[in-house]
């Protein structure tokens, strides 16, 4: 398969996660390896997370997660296949220093620590205008 990196192709980008509209908290994929990712997004007013101008952590949790799929979605684009579902298994540690707010563009870096029949351990950090805003560790495991 062709390597189209960097894109923000939102089409080719959502064909690579299992979430549609108005569930999808990814944007661009601008780098990709076995072991890492490196995503973004743009948050819209009208994004189901945003409550008052600020986007929610548990919008935060959710794009890191999609990140996480984004990568999955890749790996299997490049293998000519067809992007599989996957799920939260665990969320091991979670940390926001700031809720972003509406126009923000969010870039989350996925390192790939362990991954093993189908559940992948992972370290995501998330930034905004190069600072740190959020951390997670979590596991996700592919149906």
């Amino acid at each position: 398969m062709e390597n189209r990196l960097p894109t923000s192709d939102k089409d080719f980008v959502e064909s690579l996660i299992p979430q549609r509209f108005p569930f999808v908290m990814v944007h661009e994929l601008t780098e990709y390896s076995e072991s890492h990712l490196l995503s973004g997004f743009e948050i819209k007013e009208d994004n189901i997370f945003v409550q008052d101008g600020a986007f929610q952590a548990s919008g935060l949790i959710e794009h890191q997660a999609q990140s996480v799929a984004l990568h999955t979605g890749y790996k299997y684009y490049l293998l000519g296949k067809d992007a599989p579902t996957g799920y939260i298994g665990a969320i091991k540690s979670f940390e926001a220093e700031i809720l972003p707010k509406t126009g923000d563009v969010l870039q989350s870096e996925v390192t790939i620590l362990n991954e093993i029949m189908g559940v992948t351990l992972v370290d995501i950090i998330t930034r905004l205008n190069g600072e740190v805003i959020a951390k997670s560790q979590m596991k996700t495991a592919v149906k």
